[in-house]
């Protein structure tokens, strides 16, 4: 019965340490960018945009362009977060190579 005891503490313990990484990787921002920096997204650990920043360059050019720029650096932040969330994640578990999409169970 001990090793029960022992592995439901190792459990608990693993829970508490994973709740503190995804507290910490909510605290992440990653900057997005495309157009030669005509276009700058920055997303939060926790994938909402805290900021879009369309240089006055960008602005001369079609809406349609511009929205193009939008997604691309959005895009690329995404991608830029991903990685650094499976880094992140990487070094809390010591582990290397976790799914960029990893869902926690709590």
């Amino acid at each position: 019965m001990n090793n029960f005891s022992d592995i439901i503490s190792r459990a608990k313990k693993m829970q508490e340490k994973m709740k503190e990484v995804q507290e910490g990787l909510k605290k992440i921002e990653v900057t997005g960018v495309s157009g030669g920096n005509l276009v700058k997204v920055t997303l939060t650990g926790d994938y909402e945009m805290k900021s879009i920043v369309v240089d006055e360059n960008a602005k001369k050019e079609k809406d349609e362009i511009v929205n193009d720029l939008i997604v691309a650096a959005y895009n690329d932040a995404k991608e830029k977060l991903r990685k650094k969330t499976s880094e992140e994640l990487g070094k809390a578990t010591g582990t290397t190579n976790l799914p960029f999409d990893l869902k926690l169970p709590f």
